[in-house]
């Protein structure tokens, strides 16, 4: 990763959502969904993390077909949140510092092709002001630009039933072992005040 502090020197959003209570929710796309989806499925106030494609057409919504990488979709995890417990900003907090590479365009590691981009589908406006502010305010945090996209959500398409809590259930999977885990253990080592009890 780019990134030229550690990851728990990461700085949290100067501007986040405004407080209130309730679910909300984001979809956020860094690569494999396998390892995003682990990530996030550790913080409090996480309610549910779905794994699934957007920015492409239901036609196209399907494993194999994004996997060729001739689709507008990325692989995309959906955040489901309690804001009582854990803001949009944390949640930002840690997919820039932990949970990808954002300065990686159209991949993640050995993973290659437009379905790995970096992306934001944002909800409402607040949740798009607060991506583009975070951006900027973090943008010399690292050795290369950011090149995260951020777009409206479209349309959330949920994968496949087997994609759902892959590396937990498959953790000596060598995929998940060389790419999930080690983002796990990075998130558990510098930000365990985050995690789920």
């Amino acid at each position: 990763m780019g990134l030229k502090i550690d990851p728990f020197e990461m700085p949290a959003p100067e501007r986040d959502e405004a407080p209130g209570t309730g679910d909300r929710r984001i979809v956020l796309g860094g690569g494999c969904f396998w390892c995003t989806e682990a990530v996030y499925l550790q913080l409090d106030g996480v309610k549910s993390v779905r794994p699934g494609y957007a920015g492409g057409t239901k036609e196209t919504a399907d494993y194999k077909t994004v996997c060729t990488g001739k689709t507008d979709h990325a692989e995309v995890i959906e955040i489901v949140y309690d804001r009582a417990k854990i803001g949009l900003g944390t949640i930002l907090q840690t997919f820039f510092s932990i949970a990808h590479d954002p300065t990686q365009k159209d991949r993640q590691g050995n993973d290659i092709g437009r379905q790995y981009r970096s992306v934001v589908f944002y909800s409402d406006d607040e949740q798009r002001d607060v991506t583009r502010n975070y951006i900027r305010q973090i943008g010399q945090l690292y050795d290369s630009a950011i090149v995260t996209e951020i777009a409206p959500l479209v349309e959330f398409f949920e994968a496949e039933a087997y994609h759902h809590n892959y590396a937990a259930l498959n953790p000596e999977q060598p995929y998940i072992r060389a790419a999930a885990a080690p983002k796990v253990a990075k998130l558990k080592k510098a930000r365990p005040d985050l995690l789920k009890s």
